[in-house]
């Protein structure tokens, strides 16, 4: 006999949370599931402990940059093991507080592997569950690659659990992770090498931005090598061989530890969903816009799972799962909105971006004013000795609207939530100029960014 639900959630990160919860309280008999700590990737193996380690980069690199100017940053350095135990201090509680907070909505905490078994069942760990509907928040994984000794990296959860950072660490890949673990481990004292196939990394943010941060990265021990292929991996006595290919040309680089962060995937391969005839792709499951599979009606798709116009990201997986959830409550086919949210890469310091890129803008037909503004001399920077900052505004000269904002600098990973603000909201930029700022902060920077 097999126990029957109203929903089950398969994924226990942010997105299934979110939906179990909402639909718990609703009065649904709910249940979830994960094989993994619950919390999910961005509590537990991701954006909150990562930035936890990246504080001690901000001090040290707070440190250096008012060398001179009153701070000696002489002796100043971070203790690694210490930064990981006061990183484990905020995630080790997570799981339970998590499980404690689905049990008080009446949600049934489950914990093993779920696979489908067909349209409305599923079995955890050869247990059988029937329901009428299924939610699938899985999250995603590393991306497979192919090049011999890919195995011998290890994956961003891995790195966020190193007792000790080596010396010299390669990364694999011209992103998120990349980027910022390299700024960490070069404020503590590694020398860290990242590996990019492609001619431009974090092609997702402004060119001329990025291009900045590659600077200011480079200024802190930070080595970038653009196109550059990995051909292999070897290890020999705790030294790896990395062997890398370039403009024809094959060297090898030696290093104490090889990082993936050449992207991640929809965690989807053991979840068996073909015996649920559910569509799938590395994008995640085949969802309408309202996030129902296009194959299976009883099952949705929220986060890294859905294959959705949303980004990857923790507060649009939370977007999805309350929208998912919504839907099944009410049998409704509201679509999640996704206009003005903004991301973040949190180097040190940090570039962010919302809205659209201007190649993007004037592809769409947009007659665009490019408002750039080099903020490397101006007071809150001067303040705090940083010289590499920046800013580029697209504005509608049609309708004065904003249509995307490129930040940065210090503390702009802050600033750009007043432009995602602006965006949903389809202010002006003389309505958002008007904005009368505490002073002096980053935020009182605004008005004379546009």
């Amino acid at each position: 006999m097999s126990e029957t639900y109203d929903l089950i959630v398969i994924g226990a990160g942010m997105a299934g949370v979110a939906a179990a919860n909402k639909c718990g309280a609703a009065g649904w008999r709910v249940a979830i599931v994960d094989a993994l700590p619950y919390g999910g990737t961005c509590a537990l193996r991701g954006c909150d402990p990562k930035k936890i380690l990246r504080r001690g980069a901000e001090i040290v690199d707070a440190a250096r940059l008012m060398d001179g100017k009153g701070i000696d940053p002489d002796g100043l350095s971070i203790n690694w093991s210490d930064l990981m135990a006061h990183k484990r201090g905020f995630t080790d509680p997570v799981p339970d507080k998590m499980e404690k907070g689905l049990t008080g909505n009446g949600v049934e905490t489950l914990h093993g592997t779920a696979q489908f078994t067909g349209p409305n069942t599923l079995e955890v760990d050869g247990n059988a569950y029937e329901s009428r509907r299924f939610l699938v928040a899985a999250g995603a994984i590393p991306r497979p690659v192919t090049f011999a000794g890919a195995d011998l990296m290890i994956d961003s959860t891995d790195f966020l659990n190193l007792e000790a950072l080596p010396k010299r660490i390669l990364f694999v890949g011209g992103g998120f992770v990349s980027f910022e673990f390299a700024h960490i481990a070069a404020r503590a004292g590694a020398a860290p090498v990242i590996v990019d196939r492609g001619a431009r990394p974090l092609n997702a943010f402004d060119p001329d931005l990025v291009e900045m941060l590659i600077e200011r990265s480079a200024g802190v021990g930070v080595e970038l090598r653009r196109e550059t292929e990995i051909v292999s991996i070897m290890e020999t006595d705790g030294v790896f061989m990395v062997e890398v290919k370039s403009s024809g040309e094959t060297r090898t680089i030696e290093t104490d530890l090889v990082v993936h962060g050449a992207g991640r995937i929809a965690a989807l391969a053991d979840l068996n969903l073909e015996a649920a005839d559910v569509a799938y792709g590395d994008k995640g499951i085949a969802v309408a816009p309202h996030l129902q599979s296009t194959t299976n009606s009883a099952v949705f798709a929220a986060g890294d799972s859905a294959d959705t116009k949303g980004m990857p990201l923790t507060p649009v997986a939370v977007i999805e799962g309350k929208v998912a959830a919504s839907n099944m409550l009410k049998d409704a086919q509201t679509a999640p909105d996704y206009v003005g949210i903004p991301t973040a890469v949190f180097t040190v310091p940090e570039l962010a971006r919302v809205g659209m890129l201007e190649a993007e803008a004037r592809e769409a037909g947009h007659d665009v004013d490019v408002r750039f503004t080099d903020t490397g001399g101006w007071y809150s920077n001067y303040r705090i000795g940083e010289k590499s900052a920046a800013a580029k505004v697209l504005v509608d000269k049609l309708d004065d609207k904003i249509l995307g904002a490129h930040l940065f600098g210090p503390e702009y990973g802050e600033l750009i939530n007043f432009f995602g603000l602006a965006i949903k909201l389809g202010l002006t930029a003389k309505q958002l100029k008007s904005m009368t700022a505490v002073y002096p902060s980053v935020g009182s920077d605004l008005g004379s960014l546009l």
